[in-house]
């Protein structure tokens, strides 16, 4: 079996898994707007309206909203995952 590239941890090394609460976290906010917007069937009516607009519009637009929150959150919580990750990596005595 060939040898990992120098440089590039082992599975094995890291000691930290690769799915974690955080991750998971971070996978449910991404895929929430696409399972919203692809179940037609939820939001596939006129009412309610909202001043003088159609339900199956302004549901649409809410999820714009919505998704940017969502993305927003799991960038910074990926950004967070990683900080920690990387002081873990760096720390004396930690498992490499």
């Amino acid at each position: 079996m060939p040898d990992a590239p120098k440089g590039a941890p082992r599975a094995q090394e890291v000691g930290r898994p690769v799915v974690t609460p955080v991750r998971v976290v971070i996978g449910l906010c991404l895929v929430a707007p696409f399972v919203a917007m692809l179940w037609v069937g939820s939001y596939a009516k006129i009412d309610p309206t909202f001043i003088g607009i159609p339900f199956f519009y302004w549901y649409q637009m809410l999820w714009v909203l919505v998704s940017t929150g969502l993305t927003m959150i799991a960038y910074k919580l990926w950004q967070r995952d990683q900080r920690g990750r990387k002081a873990a990596a760096t720390t004396p005595g930690s498992p490499r």
